[in-house]
């Protein structure tokens, strides 16, 4: 289930820094075309993407936490 959510978290971040470099070098927003400007599916869709990103910022720490079996490592003294 972790992997589907990560495969879709990754495609969320990804459609955004798409459409942040549609902004940056057209000054075109896809979501907001697609949505309205300030509607509530634009903040839902803005909130998804954010999320997506904690939550593979939050992968990317603890992936490398674990060995080769996918168990938390701990710090051995």
């Amino acid at each position: 289930m972790k992997n589907v959510i990560t495969i879709l978290a990754l495609i969320l971040v990804v459609v955004g820094a798409l459409n942040w470099f549609m902004i940056g070098f057209f000054s075109f927003n896809l979501v907001e075309y697609l949505f309205g400007a300030s509607t509530m599916v634009t903040k839902i869709v803005y909130g998804a993407v954010g999320i997506a990103g904690i939550w593979l910022i939050l992968a990317a720490i603890f992936m490398g936490l674990k060995d080769k079996d996918g168990k938390v490592q701990t710090k051995k003294a």
